[in-house]
């Protein structure tokens, strides 16, 4: 019988309610699943970049394979091309291969033992959001291309001959309707590269004219990573069946570790992470014969670790974390696999090098002494947090944070929202207030500062917890027992476009780079970019970020266009700062340069090296100028 309470026009819960999607439907529907967060390329985890990675994984485990030691890659405007030297995809599953949802060789294990690709989904995701797909393999004299625009075949050639190697190759271009405003930044692709051969010693990877080659793997990549006045003593360099380790420590304060699994750079971590951090600490104290403090033990210690493993299982398609796995079908855990190997092989290599052996041992201890002498402080400063009511006073949190607990189901579309939170840093009542109004509440969080940071160059940890500001920021972050309990994806630096706005930024990239530096190392700290300008007549409204924009927009709009200097972000309503802070939001990611030395940085831009620093400023100033003058 009819509920007569019940409103007119309910929704009918009924057969017709549910949908069968094709699979490049689903796969555009719901791209985040498939391939995280979408993003501009302004991100080295955009998603753009991981189309590349899904195509070039499946040539690095043709040469894992033992098929063909050089990779090609060229990225012309928008148009990424791919080729590799393999075996080439079997001719008569082309189409097959590119644009079937759970169709591939990867199947069965005899074919690719260790790859990373498991599921059959990588280059079909790749298909369905380019607007243009081509694919063209090559096998003992015959080709056979095949050609898609948005995951539907529009062409199939027929199977011909040629001279060319074998191989496959690969040319796509990202759809605009969903990469908006996208271009791809080679210093991101290039550190995908040295990855890859870091992984593979002996691979050549040629991109747009460069060549990328390392001869000893994950020795290589530290060495990158660190500075040699930096390191306490030389890396550590262990090899064996289907594991690599390369560590030291240095001064940080922090835990620095790059973990992979079969080529892939698990960025979140994992079970075979957690089984290096335990074994290391296990192997130390037994060596030691010494029940050191796992943090002591750990504290700056920069490590790379490698495990290849039959059927990985990852906890997400853009793979960057590790689930519970065995290294073989029938084999050992991850932890007692990674155990043995550190209790074998770091212990021998300890007893083998006494030098090595007593200059960590030293380093355990520093950290033992620093760790007993903040105890207190950090006691009271945790106290001081609590009473200081941060989620009241000092951080607008997000409804991510708030409300959400990671679901047992739909778990890849929360994972997909977690790499969206964010947490804009700013200074001030009205631009705080600014950005409250106009973020996003489900993902988007504001921490307000109380006037201008400390400088905290030179200064010891204590300082972190000695200063209010410094030890709320940290709670609200949570990132005082490392990068693992960091609450949100991107932290943003969002200050004034003015003098005093530029100081409070550089003095809050002094903070991360001094004592969270994996934040920076691991791309986390962006800089907010938005308009100092806007220039408009009733037909059109330009913003400008630069001097020079605003010259041309003038030019553009002529008669004398109404022309706006915004002095503070506070100025800005928040209906025009909501575009600002969207999904077209401009910022520039944190990032160290190969060679990049934190303690240099921070002497030469926040020493007393005054003289020097007034020569860069003006030389750079002329330059810009410079530029001004031409537009």
């Amino acid at each position: 019988m009819a509920n007569p309470t019940q409103p007119k026009n309910l929704f009918e819960y009924t057969e017709d309610s549910i949908k069968s999607l094709d699979w490049k439907e689903h796969i555009r529907l719901r791209p985040g699943m498939y391939i995280g967060k979408l993003g501009d390329g302004s991100s080295p985890d955009d998603g753009i970049y991981v189309l590349v990675k899904e195509v070039v994984d499946n040539c690095i485990d043709e040469y894992t394979m033992g098929y063909g030691k050089t990779v090609e890659i060229s990225i012309d405007g928008k148009t990424v091309t791919v080729r590799d030297y393999g075996r080439g995809i079997p001719l008569g599953k082309v189409v097959d291969v590119v644009s079937k949802i759970n169709t591939g060789a990867k199947y069965d294990s005899k074919a690719f033992q260790k790859s990373v690709g498991l599921n059959g989904v990588g280059t079909k995701a790749v298909n369905a959001l380019s607007s243009y797909f081509e694919v063209t393999a090559v096998r003992e004299g015959k080709q056979k291309k095949a050609e898609f625009k948005r995951g539907e075949l529009t062409q199939e050639h027929k199977e011909g001959k040629t001279t060319d190697p074998n191989g496959t190759q690969v040319s796509f271009i990202p759809d605009e309707a969903i990469f908006r405003n996208y271009k791809f930044i080679p210093e991101y692709l290039e550190n995908q590269i040295w990855n890859y051969c870091f992984l593979n010693a002996g691979l050549k990877i040629q991109f747009n004219g460069k060549s990328f080659q390392s001869k000893n793997g994950l020795l290589d990549l530290l060495e990158r990573k660190s500075n040699a006045d930096e390191i306490r003593y030389p890396i550590i360099h262990l090899k064996g069946e289907d594991i690599e380790v390369a560590l030291t420590h240095n001064n940080d304060y922090r835990e620095d570790i790059y973990s992979f699994v079969n080529g892939q750079h698990t960025t979140q971590g994992g079970t075979h992470q957690q089984a290096f951090r335990e074994a290391f600490v296990k192997t130390i104290r037994d060596f030691y014969k010494k029940d050191y403090d796992a943090s002591d033990i750990r504290t700056g210690i920069v490590a790379a670790v490698s495990v290849r493993v039959v059927e990985p299982v990852f906890e997400s398609q853009t793979k960057t974390k590790l689930g519970s796995v065995n290294v073989d079908v029938e084999g050992p855990t991850m932890r007692q696999f990674v155990g043995d190997f550190l209790s074998k092989e770091l212990d021998n290599y300890l007893h083998k090098n006494p030098a090595v052996a007593e200059a960590l041992k030293k380093r355990i201890e520093q950290s033992e002494r620093e760790r007993k002498e903040l105890a207190g402080i950090k006691k009271m400063a945790n106290e001081r947090a609590k009473k200081a009511n941060l989620h009241n006073r000092k951080l607008r949190d997000c409804r991510f944070h708030l409300n959400e607990e990671p679901p047992s189901r739909g778990k890849e579309e929360y994972l997909s929202k977690q790499q969206e939170t964010t947490i804009f840093i700013t200074e001030g009542d009205s631009a705080s207030g600014s950005i409250t109004k106009a973020r996003n509440v489900e993902t988007q969080a504001v921490f307000s500062l109380r006037g201008k940071p400390l400088n905290c160059f030179g200064l010891t940890k204590k300082v972190v917890y000695e200063n209010e500001e410094f030890n709320l920021l940290q709670h609200a972050l949570n990132i005082e027992e490392g990068l693992e309990g960091l609450r949100f994806n991107n932290v943003v630096i969002a200050t004034d476009a003015d003098v005093d706005g530029m100081h409070i930024r550089l003095l809050l990239m002094t903070f991360f780079l001094q004592f969270f530096p994996d934040l920076v190392k691991h791309e986390k700290v962006y800089v907010l970019e938005t308009p100092l300008f806007r220039v408009r007549n009733k037909q059109e409204t330009i913003y400008c970020y630069s001097e020079s924009e605003k010259l041309e927009a003038m030019k553009k709009l002529g008669s004398k266009p109404e022309v706006t200097r915004f002095k503070g972000l506070g100025e800005i309503s928040p209906d025009e700062f909501a575009q600002f802070i969207g999904t077209d939001m401009r910022k520039q990611l944190m990032r160290l340069e190969h060679g990049d030395h934190i303690q240099q940085l921070l002497e030469y831009y926040m020493g007393k090296n005054s003289p020097e620093r007034q020569e860069f400023i003006i030389s750079n100033l002329r330059i810009e100028l410079d530029a001004v003058e031409t537009v």
